[in-house]
């Protein structure tokens, strides 16, 4: 059950009470006993003076403050929101093979692993797209599932996060990453599938070639985007050695874009590279606008009206204000 105020713009009217308040102070409490003369207001200056007037006016705010409360509306009921997804399955393929680790890319100018900017630039992806069922496979010398299809996106940037380099025998399996992605979304009914894969080396272990998986995508309506990513040429990479101490080597890394391409032309994508931090983000908001259907809202309420709960306390403070006026605290002429 959820509580609100159809009205709450005249919640700012209690303010005013405070001020409506110290007006009637500086004006003086309303009086208990009314005298036609001073001379009689003289006659009992010895008496104790009486807080009556001032019983009366609390009431009286009082009164006023529960009015404006049913101005404003409370009410009480369930409202619940059904959304419709956008129709569009993705995984996402990610290399997290050793060269994953190479820092040519940069972070507020600082160098940076591949790995790590590309788990940035994917986590702000999937939150970009809150309708769409997403999972992840990640691959090196062989492919491992990251996430299934989900719409719980928190779960996913949470299995995201903790990507990283080792967590498989090292290599770089595309064909497998490629057809493990493929897997995922065979015998799905969405409006359009989708994989978006992202490798910064070429094809050199697995047990399925890259075009092999790719025409397996095209003939089960699987659209793939492919994204070479890292700098051309040799890259640095840190190393640790026997004696655990690490340090950077400049290796020469290579990119299959070839295949890449064709991965892409088969299954009617777009191949990209992403050579440094601010490409690669280009490249996944280019993604983004690519794969957009339109959003359905479907928004239910059932509230009730509870306005009637605040007049009544307002009638009976008046009605005790006017009920001690004329009998305990009755003001005479």
């Amino acid at each position: 059950m959820l509580y609100r105020f159809a009205n709450p713009e005249f919640l700012w009217l209690l303010l005013l009470l405070p001020l409506l308040a110290l007006w009637m102070g500086r004006k003086g409490r309303a009086a208990a006993v009314q005298y036609p003369s001073v001379d009689t207001v003289r006659r009992l200056g010895t008496l104790r003076r009486t807080s009556a007037g001032a019983w009366l006016t609390t009431l009286r705010l009082l009164a006023l403050a529960f009015v404006i409360i049913a101005l404003a509306r409370p009410q009480h009921g369930k409202s619940s929101t059904e959304v419709n997804a956008s129709g569009i399955d993705m995984i996402l393929a990610v290399d997290v093979s050793g060269s994953m680790q190479a820092m040519d890319y940069q972070r507020a100018g600082q160098a940076i692993s591949r790995l790590e900017v590309v788990k940035e630039v994917v986590g702000k992806f999937v939150e970009a797209r809150p309708n769409d069922r997403i999972g992840m496979v990640a691959f090196a010398g062989q492919p491992y599932l990251v996430s299934p299809l989900t719409l719980d996106h928190d779960w996913l940037l949470q299995n995201i996060e903790r990507l990283q380099v080792g967590l498989s025998q090292d290599g770089t399996a595309i064909g497998s990453g490629l057809a493990s992605s493929v897997n995922r979304l065979r015998g799905q009914v969405a409006k359009s599938k989708v994989i978006v894969l992202l490798t910064d080396g070429v094809n050199n272990t697995g047990k399925i070639a890259p075009l092999t998986a790719a025409e397996a995508a095209h003939a089960l309506g699987v659209k793939v985007y492919t994204i070479a990513a890292g700098s051309e040429g040799p890259a640095p990479i840190p190393v640790t050695d026997e004696f655990g101490r690490r340090r950077i080597v400049t290796i020469p890394v290579d990119v299959d874009e070839k295949n890449l391409k064709t991965i892409a032309d088969i299954t009617g994508g777009r191949f990209y590279r992403a050579t440094d931090t601010d490409s690669l983000r280009r490249i996944y908001a280019e993604i983004d606008r690519l794969e957009k259907t339109t959003q359905t809202m479907k928004k239910y309420e059932n509230f009730r009206d509870l306005f009637a709960m605040a007049l009544i306390p307002a009638f009976l403070l008046l009605g005790a204000e006017l009920g001690l006026a004329h009998t305990r605290f009755r003001r005479l002429p």
